[in-house]
């Protein structure tokens, strides 16, 4: 069975580095790709970015240059980090973990976590 799991505070203060977690489990794992999403409050999704089971990553050109997305191979986890922030990066941020569970091709998002940029 695969479980994801995101971690991280629920309050970040403007200009802080906002840093969230994301680990799935479950025997037999192959992770080939994650994605970090996000949701503002009543309105659609956007993406931030994402990473390869290789490594290599990809960002939202808007933030860019405020986001690191890595990932522990050995810990089936990955890290987001976004700088800088401000109240506008208020948001619900999920996680999306694809890859292949005992050979089967699977494809689960974390819970959500709810970040409030305030101070």
């Amino acid at each position: 069975q695969v479980q994801l799991q995101e971690s991280g505070p629920g309050l970040v203060k403007p200009s802080q580095t906002l840093s969230l977690t994301c680990t799935v489990s479950g025997d037999s794992i192959t992770v080939n790709w994650w994605n970090w999403i996000r949701q503002p409050p009543g309105k659609g999704l956007e993406r931030i970015g994402s990473i390869t089971g290789s490594g290599r990553t990809y960002y939202s050109p808007s933030l860019e240059s405020r986001t690191s997305i890595t990932r522990d191979t050995s810990k089936n986890q990955v890290t987001l980090q976004l700088s800088s922030v401000t109240p506008e990066d208020t948001r619900v941020y999920y996680c999306d973990s694809r890859g292949e569970y005992t050979g089967t091709p699977y494809d689960y998002w974390g819970q959500g976590t709810k970040v409030a940029v305030a101070s």
